[in-house]
């Protein structure tokens, strides 16, 4: 595209100067790349072309088909790229400056309750808390490797939707943790959030007992896996030696995570940075935020209870924190809000569940 070149230049400088996170690097990207892109079809040659009624034509094109929510986003990544593209000389004027970003309507998180999120965070410990053995008989007549890989990948699957819960962090804050992130003794994780802030987030008993038995005998299993596979390939030459089976989560279909192809165990001088990645993929690399969600979906299936993601689980963490008694700050400091505007909908929400209840309890209601 003729604007590559510019919005290669935005997303760098954005990167060097704000401390973004890939994926919010990537949304600037895509946001733009769209929005350039219209106006290249159109005959566009020249950034100093595109005018404030040529971006308000855009975003009357756009919004049909964007939720409010994106199209505010859009919105936010244009005008930031016009006023560094003014202020850097790229653009003579910032055409952007008076785009108003839509407005959003104000909609509560939607969370589990309390006995919701406790049964299914029962539900998928049952892995967890089985003893390691070479041999466990099943209905499929498994080997015991594919038995102990599933068990392995149940165990990893407890782990990360109990800390999920436990901590309400971000699933990029999940996936990005290492083994060195965890105080074991203090039961604390390190957090590196928005803008690469770090934040030290405690977490409870039963978190620890899932992620330890993870750590201490799920996650071996993995490594050793994935190095039998890359031995596999040195000694034969072949792609396709002693493949690390695919379909090793607990409900035995074929697990996303085979898209995870590194090895955890590279030259010991040169660790790669897969190798201290405390979450890992049944091919051995640090696990994919979509594996994530997949897991927390399918979860949620299995428990019967409502179809949520990660980020229902840390907005059920929040609420029932606050419904706990914990202080507004306190949840804001351990969430990594910014605001403490973003943290009060939590509010809202113990509101309307404390109404809800008075509703079904009170004769009078």
């Amino acid at each position: 595209m003729r604007f590559d070149g510019q919005i290669d230049a935005f997303v760098a400088y954005l990167k060097a100067n704000r401390g973004l996170l890939v994926n919010t690097l990537r949304a600037y990207h895509t946001d733009l790349e769209s929005c350039l892109g219209l106006f290249e079809q159109r005959g566009v040659t020249d950034l100093n072309e595109i005018t404030l009624d040529d971006l308000r034509g855009w975003m009357a094109s756009e919004s049909p088909s964007h939720a409010r929510s994106s199209m505010a986003r859009k919105t936010v990544s244009v005008r930031a790229f016009f006023a560094w593209a003014h202020l850097h000389g790229v653009t003579r004027t910032d055409p952007a400056s008076a785009l108003m970003t839509p407005s959003i309507p104000e909609t509560l998180p939607v969370v589990l309750t309390e006995s919701q999120a406790g049964h299914l965070m029962d539900v998928v410990g049952d892995d967890a808390w089985r003893t390691p053995t070479d041999h466990v008989p099943t209905d499929r007549g498994d080997d015991p490797r594919r038995t102990r890989l599933r068990r392995a990948a149940g165990q990893r699957d407890a782990a990360m939707l109990e800390l999920l819960y436990a901590t309400g962090i971000r699933v990029a804050e999940l996936v990005s943790l290492d083994l060195t992130d965890i105080d074991w003794t203090s039961r604390t994780i390190r957090v590196t959030g928005k803008g690469n802030k770090q934040r030290v987030v405690p977490f409870g008993v039963p978190a620890m007992r899932a992620l330890r038995t993870w750590v201490e005998q799920g996650r071996p299993v993995i490594v050793d896996a994935a190095d039998h596979m890359r031995a596999g390939r040195m000694q034969t030459g072949s792609m396709h030696a002693d493949r690390v089976p695919d379909d090793v989560h607990t409900g035995g279909r074929a697990n996303m995570t085979s898209v995870h192809t590194a090895s955890v165990h590279m030259d010991p001088a040169h660790p790669s940075e897969d190798s201290q990645a405390v979450f890992l993929g049944n091919r051995g690399g640090r696990i994919n935020q979509r594996v994530v969600r997949e897991t927390v979906h399918r979860a949620a299936d299995e428990a019967g209870v409502p179809d949520i993601g990660p980020h229902a689980l840390r907005h059920s963490a929040a609420t029932h924190m606050l419904d706990g008694g914990a202080d507004l700050r306190e949840v804001q400091e351990m969430l990594g809000h910014s605001s403490l505007r973003t943290t009060q909908r939590y509010t809202h929400v113990s509101i309307e569940q404390l109404k809800d209840r008075y509703a079904q309890a009170f004769p009078r209601a």
